[in-house]
This record gives C-alpha cells, structure tokens and sequence, in this order.
C-alpha cells in the first residue's frame, strides 16, 4: 500500500468515526424535544459550548485565525453562517416535524448534494461516485421506508425542506472555507475561525430563543453541551480533517463525505440504547447492509 492509499485510508476512518459522532446530534436532539426543549435554545447553546470549548485548546494559535479573519470578514462570515449557520439551524428545526431516524436518514441527501456542488469548484462531477451514492440513499430509503407512512405530509415536506437547505450548506460553507483557507491554517484553526464567525448568527437565533420561550432548562443546556463535545467539536474535527487530507481529488473528496451515511446505523443503535427506540425490521436491515455496501463501493471505486 502506498503513502496516498494509506492517507485516503486514514481519512477513510476519520469519516467514519466522525460519523459515530455526528449520531449523537439527532440522538440527543429527539430526546431534548420529547422532555420540551426549544429547538432555537438546542441550535444556539451547541455553537455557544462549541465556541466556549476551543478557546482554551486554541488559544496559542489563535493569532493567525484573528489575522486571516481581520483580512477576509466577508468571506469568513458568510461562509461560516452557511456551513455552521445554515447547517444546524435547519437540521435541528426538522426534528420538530419527525422524529430523529426520519431527521438522520433524510440528511444523508447531502452525500449527493456535496457530490453536485463539485462544479462550483472548477472540477467535474465523479459520475461514478454519484450512481454509488444514490445506492447509499436507496439503502436508506428501503431502511425507513416501512415508517415514512406515519408520518404527515405536511410534517414530511416542512422536515424535507429544512433538511434540503441543511444538505447542502454544510459542504458548501466547508468546501468554500477550505479553498479560501489552503494551506494557512490546520484543520483545527480553520473549525474555530468557523465557529467563531458564526456566533453573530447564534445570538440572533438566541434572542428569539428567549422572547419565544424564555430561558432553557438545565436539562436542556446539559444535553447542549454534550452536543457541542461529541457533535460540534470531536465529529467536526474528524469530518474536516478527513475532507482535508483528500480536497484536491474530488471523487476522494465524493467518498469521505459518504462516510456521513454511517450515522444512520449509529444513531439506531444509539436510538434503541439510550431512548428505547424499537430494533430495525427485516426491510431497514437490507437498508444498513446497502449502505454498507454502498460505503465499500465507493472506496474501491476511488483507488481503480
């Protein structure tokens, strides 16, 4: 195996654990609504405790971030409100119209969604990669497609819409900030530059927070902040890590932002541990196994 296979390999496993992360956003999210939380409180105190998190951890490398910002604000304000802004927001507002399996499986519409945004970028759409992704989402749909009836059409297009905006902000703020950063910052820098710029975005959310429901619980903060630990910083990191060490192969690129569909199978194993939810049946099983498939195929589609 050679040093580039032993890299994509690396961000291979990046993805993948970042996934497991990631879970834990729709986990904790559905078990915040079932106890009365507002989602506008869970949206903004993640990126708050996020926020409030890399400080210490980037305090001394903070100085190149400040001047990067300092030179750029636009560019760093507007992509960092898409990325993080108009990413979470949306994810987190579609758990009030379905429960989180709905939420989780609809989101990994942004496996396609990133692969379309490649010609924004001067590059060709990796055809191959597409058709493999829509395995992936063929696998979930077989997966949920025994549940979907249970819910509402108007709850089903108002979680699909929030979920589409969401699909596709998160890789084009990531995508966009990575080409504008290169090679000035690490992976770190570039998550807490992200972070940091998009706190305007949270107050906002925050202040309509408190005029509709006052302050939230300290349920509601504790479940934030565990959010923002398992979701915001440790699944970011691996996730923008891992895209970062393959951004200038775009069907590599495809491939690392697939490893996302891994989210599902973890948050039904997390949804049937932590909130009792019932075991997949026989048909969402045959789903997991697509996805899985679909995650093989798209790596030894990369490496031919």
């Amino acid at each position: 195996m050679n040093i580039q296979d032993k890299s994509f390999v690396k961000a291979l496993i990046l993805g993948i654990a970042g996934s497991f992360f990631f879970a834990f956003t729709f986990v904790l999210n559905r078990s915040i609504n079932l106890s009365g939380g507002y989602w506008l409180w869970s949206t903004s105190l993640r990126y708050f405790f996020t926020l409030l998190i890399f400080l210490p951890v980037c305090f001394r490398s903070m100085k190149p971030v400040l001047s990067d910002i300092k030179a750029h604000p636009v560019q760093w304000l507007t992509w960092s409100t898409v990325g993080f802004g108009l990413f979470y927001a949306p994810l987190t507002a579609a758990s009030i119209f379905a429960e989180s399996w709905f939420t989780c499986a609809a989101w990994q519409f942004t496996i396609v969604a990133g692969v379309l945004l490649t010609p924004l970028f001067g590059k060709r759409i990796p055809r191959k990669n597409l058709l493999l992704s829509m395995i992936i989402l063929l696998g979930i749909f077989l997966m949920q497609l025994t549940r979907v009836t249970d819910l509402g059409l108007g709850s089903l297009a108002a979680a699909a819409l929030c979920i589409v905006i969401a699909a596709f902000s998160y890789p084009l703020g990531n995508r966009k900030m990575m080409a504008a950063c290169g090679d000035k910052l690490t992976t770190l820098q570039r998550v807490f530059g992200m972070t940091l710029c998009s706190i305007p975005f949270w107050i906002v959310c925050s202040i309509f927070a408190g005029i509709h429901s006052g302050m939230p619980g300290s349920g509601q903060i504790f479940q934030s902040f565990l959010v923002a630990l398992f979701s915001g910083v440790a699944a970011t990191l691996l996730f923008f890590k891992a895209t970062d060490m393959v951004k200038h192969n775009p069907a590599k690129l495809a491939v690392i932002e697939a490893t996302q569909s891994g989210e599902v199978v973890f948050t039904i194993l997390l949804g049937v541990v932590f909130l009792h939810d019932s075991f997949p049946d026989t048909l969402s099983l045959i789903g997991i196994i697509m996805i899985i498939i679909g995650m093989i195929a798209n790596s030894l589609a990369t490496k031919s």
